[in-house]
């Protein structure tokens, strides 16, 4: 089959879409992205043209086509117990004062939210570094998880918890026995862990965060880099109403808040606290 071409009207049309129902920022520059990540998908459903893909998507009253169309632009990387910095700071000192603290106000227990959680992995690297830390107390311990993400099909993986063998390669020692179970050449989340997650389709772009509890710690990393500065410090703002006072908000290193942000303490590079 002949290669379809993405005339620049149909990239302006694709890209102001995914800018207005996910913030995500495709540049003029990266307009082969939509081209390379689309080609098969216009060619398996018989489509002659971008334009005639764009009217679908926009015809579609169940809005599967523009959840498969993000699906196929998100890039999803990350890795288990990525930026370790950032776990072994959540242990070693935001963890036992955290819980010191719930322990005074007879509240045992942890919200954590793994924002733009991709395949699962952070979330369940978080899982293991509570249970790790509480042992055996954790059975009197309220805690909870939450992941979410835009792609259906990063969702659906992170819940299935199994993944290729060569994922561990920087799972510290003391996590692997007791969370992985090596099947040949793939390793399954022990159960215990798949329990303490929760996984759950969310568009960060909703006027309206519904939860009910707010989040001792928010890990949103390497997901801002996509949005522009606006949607950025929106984002950011919705993020800190989510959560509790003094709770923590993660970032990608390759991402910083605006300085005008100021309800936000600096702690460590890619980490804050709300003031």
């Amino acid at each position: 089959m002949e290669r379809l071409i993405l005339t620049e009207e149909e990239y302006f049309s694709l890209s102001s879409l995914v800018y207005r129902q996910f913030g995500i920022v495709i540049k003029e520059r990266n307009k082969h992205l939509l081209l390379e990540r689309l080609q098969n998908t216009l060619r398996s459903g018989g489509f002659d043209s971008f334009t005639d893909y764009y009217q679908y998507i926009m015809a579609d009253v169940t809005g599967q086509a523009l959840l498969q169309l993000v699906d196929k632009i998100s890039t999803n990387h990350t890795a288990f117990f990525r930026e370790m910095d950032h776990f072994t700071f959540f242990a070693n000192s935001i963890l036992p004062s955290l819980c010191e603290k719930q322990k005074r106000t007879g509240k045992k227990e942890l919200k954590i939210w793994s924002a733009g959680c991709s395949s699962g992995e952070e979330a369940y690297s978080l899982a293991m570094v509570i249970d790790d830390f509480l042992g055996n107390e954790k059975k009197y311990w309220d805690i909870g998880i939450l992941a979410t993400d835009i792609s259906k099909t990063a969702l659906y993986k992170a819940e299935k918890g199994v993944y290729n063998l060569d994922v561990i390669s920087n799972v510290p020692n003391k996590f692997l026995r007791p969370y992985f179970i090596r099947k040949n050449n793939l390793v399954e989340i022990s159960g215990e862990i798949k329990k303490s997650v929760i996984f759950r389709r969310f568009n960060l772009m909703n006027e309206v965060f519904p939860f009910k509890t707010r989040f001792h710690v928010i890990f949103c990393r390497n997901v801002m880099i996509y949005f522009d500065e606006g949607t950025k410090r929106r984002l950011v703002k919705k993020f800190f109403n989510q959560l509790e006072t003094d709770g923590y908000f993660f970032i990608g290193y390759s991402e910083i808040l605006d300085h005008s942000q100021k309800e936000y303490r600096y702690v460590k590079p890619a980490i804050y606290q709300k003031i």
